[in-house]
């Protein structure tokens, strides 16, 4: 028996493949990254910050994988915790522990945009607050110059909100 070669789909198979993909991900209720509204939820993972645990960059001074077992619901996602004391110090403190401007990329809305895709391994807390990036470098340069980023950020973050909460951030 001579072994089967595959083949790449037709445009039209590919088509179809991408329509069948499409309606699996309405149909099941995922979404665009910021399904959540203004909270980072990754592209499709629907947990905030990618399922880290906020509060281990406070407690810890580290990134920490949260667990599904420890989750808490907050602003319309779920959050994931390391440890039961992490998830209780967010439940009485959500404020205090959730990264700014949704842990969306701080540089990004400095710009006046918005990417989702975060390092959480590029991250900073400045004046008590965390703040995420998509580079380590990155939070490098806006952890030595926060004045000239966060300002911005902060002028920025109402409108990309609001445009994150009617489901267009472009």
């Amino acid at each position: 028996m001579e072994p089967q070669l595959a083949t790449a789909p037709t445009r039209s198979g590919l088509a179809t493949v991408l329509l069948v993909a499409a309606t699996t991900l309405l149909a099941t209720g995922a979404g665009p990254a910021h399904a959540g509204g203004s909270v980072n939820t990754g592209y499709f993972g629907g947990v905030a910050i990618m399922g880290y645990d906020p509060v281990a960059y406070f407690t810890e001074g580290r990134p920490m994988k949260g667990s599904e077992e420890l989750a808490y619901e907050w602003l319309g996602v779920p959050w994931h915790f390391a440890t039961k004391e992490h998830q209780e110090l967010f439940i009485n403190d959500p404020i205090k522990y959730t990264p700014e401007y949704g842990g969306f990329c701080v540089g990004e809305v400095a710009l006046n945009g918005i990417t989702i895709n975060i390092d959480p391994d590029a991250w900073a807390i400045i004046d008590g607050k965390l703040y995420l990036s998509y580079d380590k470098d990155h939070i490098a340069e806006i952890a030595s110059r926060p004045e000239g980023y966060l300002v911005k950020a902060e002028a920025n973050w109402p409108e990309l909100e609001a445009r994150l909460e009617q489901g267009s951030a472009d």
